[in-house]
């Protein structure tokens, strides 16, 4: 039997319409030792004045990163789980040679095309997931806090705003990364921009 990636699950038609250096990134298949790593330069680490003050109440989580920086190379290593199936990140960013910062999260499929990332003590950020001309988009869906098994919606967005993430084919092997968490009274809160080589 031929197993769907975890991506494929989640957007269903949709998949076709992805570029196939997207397809390959996102290939990993659920309850499988899967792994995959992209290597690329971030061109810009940003946040806002309005949102340093907010970084060490996110860093707890694990939410953010807490470093502004540009022209940073980045290592993203994805893999997939035999228990549970669920899509596990770390994202390498180094600020130098000796500060590195490790953001991780895994990913969970709720239903349809919503994914649900969660960093530390059980927050998680709820997602819609499309494919746009040939690119993956991630539409903020709210918050939610796991605790004890139950599963409470938190009022996040009122604070940071909401996310938009996209992932663009460039070449075969290349692709283009943004994300933006945008409040409606204090802008841009947290944005990432960059390019990545996907290893085959």
């Amino acid at each position: 039997m031929i197993r769907k990636s975890i991506f494929e699950i989640v957007l269903g038609d949709q998949w076709d319409d992805l570029c196939d250096v997207i397809k390959r990134h996102y290939s990993l298949k659920p309850f499988s030792d899967d792994y995959v790593c992209v290597r690329g330069e971030m061109s810009e680490v940003y946040h806002s004045a309005a949102a340093k003050l907010l970084i060490p109440f996110a860093i707890l989580f694990g939410a953010v990163v807490p470093f502004r920086g540009s022209n940073v190379p980045i290592e993203v290593h994805y893999n997939s789980n035999t228990r549970n199936g669920n899509l596990y990140w770390d994202r390498i960013f180094k600020f130098s040679d000796k500060n590195h910062f490790h953001f991780k999260s895994h990913m969970e499929h709720i239903q349809g095309n919503e994914v649900v990332e969660f960093v530390r003590l059980g927050v998680g950020m709820r997602l819609k997931v499309t494919a746009e001309e040939g690119a993956i988009i991630f539409r903020d869906n709210g918050y939610i806090w796991r605790l004890l098994g139950v599963t409470i919606p938190i009022p996040v967005n009122l604070v940071l705003g909401s996310a938009y993430v996209e992932e663009r084919s460039i070449d075969d092997s290349t692709f283009s990364m943004k994300m933006i968490i945008k409040h409606p009274l204090f802008g841009v809160m947290f944005r990432y921009a960059g390019k990545f080589k996907l290893d085959r």
